[in-house]
C-alpha cells in the first residue's frame, strides 16, 4: 500500500507462538465506549464515561504492535494521505501485524486498539475520544494516569490513561507546535490552542511534580446565542433583550465572572449584534472568539521565545488596535496593564468595545481594573483612574457559576459616575435564588430592580433602541411567578 515501507525487509516478520498462553486481551470494554472512539458514526452527546482502567498487559500488547507499525509504515509517504485514507492505511497494517503475531482478541478488543493506535500516529492519542463528544466543555489531564472531564457542569474522572508520562508529553508537543509554541524544561508553561479553537493550557515538569498537566477548554461546534442562553435559564427573555440593546447601541462592556463562569460564550453572544459594515479587531492570548461579521482583523498574542527575545504582549495588541482605524475593540480577557490602554479606547471614540476578566462581583470587576492598571507602573493618582473607569466603561455583566454546576447572569450593571472617590453603580438585573429541587438543582429568578431610564437611555434613543429597552425594562419588571 501506500503508505508502507518499499522494502519488504523492513516489513513485520512473523513471530512463533512459546509455550505458555497467549497474550491475554484487553479487559472487555462498553460497547458505547468503543463507538465513542471510532471517527464514524459521531459519539452519543449522552454517552457516559466509565472510569475503569486498563491492564498493563493491553498497554504491553499496543506498545509491541505500535513498534512493528513505525518499522512497516513510511510516515513521509503517510503524511501525503487525507485523514480518512491514512487511517485506513494504518488499520490495514495493524490488522496484519495482530494476525502475524498470533495475538488472540475479540473483535471488540481489536477495534478499540486499531482506534487507539490510529489516534496516536494520526491525533492526539487517547484524548480523541474525549475531544470528539460535544458535551464535554473541559478536559483535564493530570499526569498520565488521571483524566477527568466536566460534562454538564460537574466534574468526572475517566477510564483514559496515558501509557506514560513521555506519551503525555509527546502529545502536548504535538498540540503546541501545531500553532508555533514549544513546551519542555526550558520553556514549561505555554498555552495553545487546537485548529477547532479549543483553548489549551499546559504545565510540564519540574514545574508539574506528578507528570505533564494538560487543560482543554473546548471550543463549541455550534456557536451559542442568546436565545440558546434564554433556553438554558442563563437569562431571562427580557434580560437577553436587554444584552441585545447593550450590543447595539455600542455600550461599552466588561464581562465579569470567575473560571469557567461562561464569560467568553457570552461575550461571543453580544458580538452578534454588531453591524456588518463595522471594523472590529479582536485581541486574545489564544485565538477563540467565534465573530461572524465579515470585517474582523483577528490578533494574537506571542511569548517569548528561548533567547527572552520576540514577546508581543496584549498590551502591545492593544496600543497597536489604535492605529488600525478600528471601530470596536474586543480583549478576549483583560489580565494586566493593558487594562489601560483598553479604557483609553474605550474613552476616545471606539464605543461598543469590549472584554472580560475575573473577578466575583461587579463591585469587584472595577478594584480589578484600577488595580491592575496600578501594577502596570502608572502612577495616576487613585481619583484620576476612577474617573477614567467611569468615563470608559458603561456596562458590567456579572456571569458566574453556581454550585450546581449551572450558569447565569448574575447582574446586569450600570457604571454611573463618581460622588465624592466612589464609583457609584445601579443594577438594571440581578439574580436571585430561591432554594433548590429534589434533584440538587438551583431554582431562581432574574428580576429587575425597577430602573426605568438607565444612564445610556439617550444612547438608545440616538440609536432608535429607546422604545424597545423601555418595553424590555417594563416587562422585566412586571411580578414573576416564582418557580415551584
Amino acid at each position: 500500500m501506500f503508505g508502507r515501507r518499499s522494502t519488504a525487509a523492513s516489513a513485520p516478520a512473523p513471530v512463533v507462538p512459546v509455550d505458555g498462553p497467549a497474550v491475554k486481551a484487553p479487559p472487555p470494554v462498553l460497547q458505547q465506549e468503543v463507538e465513542r472512539a471510532r471517527p464514524e458514526p459521531p459519539p452519543s452527546r449522552s454517552a457516559p464515561v466509565v472510569a475503569q482502567p486498563r491492564s498493563e498487559e493491553y498497554f504491553r500488547t499496543k506498545s509491541m504492535i505500535f513498534g512493528a507499525l513505525i518499522e512497516a509504515i513510511d510516515l513521509a509517504q503517510l503524511a501525503r494521505l487525507d485523514g480518512e485514507a491514512a487511517r485506513e492505511e494504518i488499520r490495514d497494517i495493524v490488522s496484519e501485524i495482530i494476525g502475524l503475531k498470533n495475538i488472540v482478541l475479540s473483535i471488540a478488543e481489536q477495534e478499540e486498539l486499531l482506534d487507539d493506535i490510529c489516534n496516536d500516529v494520526l491525533g492526539y492519542g487517547p484524548l480523541e475520544p474525549l475531544l470528539a463528544r460535544d458535551d464535554i466543555a473541559d478536559v483535564m489531564v493530570n499526569g498520565a494516569d488521571r483524566t477527568f472531564i466536566e460534562v454538564g457542569g460537574k466534574i468526572q474522572l475517566t477510564s483514559v490513561r496515558f501509557r506514560d508520562n513521555q506519551q503525555l508529553m509527546n502529545i502536548c508537543q504535538r498540540i503546541v507546535s501545531q500553532v508555533g509554541r514549544r513546551v519542555d524544561e526550558a520553556s514549561p508553561i505555554c498555552d495553545a490552542r487546537l485548529p477547532d479553537g479549543s483553548r489549551v493550557n499546559v504545565i510540564a515538569p519540574p514545574l508539574a511534580i506528578d507528570g505533564p498537566a494538560l487543560t482543554i477548554r473546548k471550543f463549541k461546534k455550534d456557536k451559542l446565542t442568546l436565545d440558546q442562553l434564554v433556553r438554558f435559564g442563563a437569562i431571562s427573555p427580557e434580560g437577553a433583550k436587554i444584552l441585545q440593546i447593550i450590543g447595539k447601541v455600542r455600550c461599552n462592556v466588561v464581562i465579569s465572572g470567575g473560571t469557567g463562569s461562561g464569560k467568553t460564550t457570552l461575550l461571543n453572544c453580544l458580538t452578534a449584534f454588531i453591524e456588518n459594515d463595522e471594523r472590529i479587531i479582536t485581541c486574545e492570548d489564544a485565538a477563540e472568539l467565534q465573530l461572524q461579521q465579515p470585517h474582523v482583523v483577528r490578533l494574537e498574542t506571542r511569548p517569548p521565545n528561548l533567547e527572552g527575545q520576540g514577546q508581543v504582549s496584549m498590551r502591545d495588541l492593544v496600543k497597536n488596535c489604535l492605529r488600525m482605524r478600528p471601530e470596536r475593540i474586543i480583549v478576549g480577557e483583560v489580565r494586566g496593564p493593558e487594562a489601560f490602554d483598553l479604557l483609553q479606547a474605550m474613552n476616545t471614540g471606539h464605543d461598543g468595545s469590549m472584554g472580560t476578566l475575573h473577578a466575583n462581583s461587579p463591585r469587584e470587576c472595577l478594584a480589578r481594573i484600577e488595580s491592575m492598571i496600578t501594577m502596570g507602573g502608572f502612577s495616576l493618582p487613585s481619583r484620576t483612574l476612577r474617573e477614567m473607569i467611569t468615563g470608559s466603561v458603561d456596562v458590567i455583566i456579572q456571569a458566574m457559576r453556581l454550585r450546581d454546576g449551572s450558569r447565569r447572569i448574575t447582574h446586569v450593571t450600570e457604571v454611573m459616575g463618581m460622588e465624592g472617590d466612589v464609583i457609584i453603580t445601579q443594577d438594571l438585573l440581578v439574580y436571585d435564588v430561591l432554594g433548590e429541587d429534589a434533584n440538587g438543582r438551583l431554582i431562581g429568578r432574574h428580576r429587575s430592580t425597577g430602573i426605568g431610564r438607565p444612564r445610556f437611555w439617550e444612547r438608545a434613543r440616538y440609536y432608535g433602541e429607546e422604545r424597545a429597552l423601555a418595553a424590555a425594562l417594563d416587562a422585566a419588571a412586571a411580578p414573576a411567578e416564582e418557580a415551584p
